[in-house]
């Protein structure tokens, strides 16, 4: 399968943006003949694209085959939806928010929308993986979850698997028969010829996907903590990413737009921020723009001090230069003398 569009790598809801994965290097491994990929797909991801009308909330669902050594793996991505995978054979590593989890064959994994992940470690493995991305309308932790209408679980057991999805992030799980034979059956429907005559099969197969998940969870005795679906895991989830990650912290952030960024005021973001962090939002920001400057001053010889402070979002040289000396009681050009 090599139906393929263009890719943005941004998508918006109600005029906020999120980054998606544009799955590039999934489409250069199918066009070099690493790997066969049969996908149906909606919107920004690699396969056959749907009709609109057409289980409009699935935003992809297929398999891939890689056989033998690869030399390619997936970029850390988040999605639009949860995103449900059977690793059916092989072997592959899947990490999640930095953590490392193994997948050996017949192994279930689920992200969340907001938990940053990507498969292979560097190289995908040999094996079959099975995928399907479910958007229920959330990008963060505290929204809330909408199935599509033609969801047939009873409004009990829609809302005990939601709060097991919630509730917990821990992302692989052992999968049974049944959900691997409803995996296996959802392939057949997207390699069929005009996988559009079996719509009603795959919301059917879908539906069944969904119970045999809610069993599973069951079985698992998982007891769902609030505290992953609370505001404050939302604001904790970006201040962590804001703090790890140079190229967000390059961005022009004002208080406004880190506030919106998790869906809150400025009053409310800023009490949520001083509770984690015991900083104001803008200075978080600018401790964590300073790590980074001083790692990369110690680091990066190839840059001047001027074009590292505008890599990391200071808007001059000369207010990087003071808030440097302010914190490391020396000027940028003397603490990258210290380790030449």
């Amino acid at each position: 399968m090599k139906h393929f569009k263009s890719m943005p790598v941004i998508y918006q809801e109600d005029r906020e943006r999120y980054e998606i994965d544009a799955c590039l290097p999934q489409k250069s491994a199918v066009l070099s003949g690493k790997i066969d990929l049969f996908a149906l797909t909606h919107g920004d991801y690699p396969g056959k694209p749907l009709p609109k009308t057409l289980i409009p909330e699935v935003s992809g669902i297929g398999f891939l085959d890689a056989i033998g050594e690869q030399d390619w793996g997936m970029d850390s991505h988040r999605n639009e939806g949860i995103e449900i995978c059977l690793q059916e054979s092989g072997e592959n590593l899947l990490i999640v928010d930095g953590k490392k989890y193994p997948m050996p064959a017949n192994t279930l994994s689920i992200t969340r929308p907001w938990q940053l992940h990507r498969v292979g470690d560097p190289y995908l493995g040999p094996g079959r993986l099975h995928w399907i991305i479910l958007d229920v309308r959330v990008r963060r932790p505290n929204q809330q979850w909408r199935w599509p209408d033609w969801c047939l679980l009873t409004e009990k057991d829609l809302n005990e698997l939601t709060r097991l999805l919630r509730g917990n992030e821990h992302p692989v799980w052992r999968a049974d028969s049944e959900l691997v034979a409803t995996f296996r059956r959802l392939a057949t429907y997207v390699t069929a010829d005009i996988p559009e005559k079996h719509g009603s099969s795959i919301m059917i197969a879908i539906n069944q996907l969904l119970v045999s998940l809610l069993n599973l969870l069951r079985s698992q005795h998982i007891e769902p903590d609030e505290q992953f679906s609370s505001v404050v895991r939302t604001v904790e989830l970006f201040l962590n990413e804001l703090g790890k990650s140079p190229e967000m912290l390059g961005m022009p952030w004002t208080l406004e737009g880190m506030a919106a960024q998790c869906g809150l005021g400025r009053s409310a973001f800023s009490k949520y921020c001083y509770q984690l962090q015991n900083l104001s939002p803008i200075d978080f920001l600018n401790h964590s723009r300073l790590v980074h400057a001083a790692n990369r001053l110690k680091a990066d010889s190839a840059n001047t001090v001027t074009e590292i402070a505008f890599d990391l979002g200071f808007s001059s040289s000369q207010y990087f230069a003071r808030s440097f000396k302010r914190h490391f009681g020396c000027s940028p050009s003397a603490w990258r003398a210290k380790f030449l």
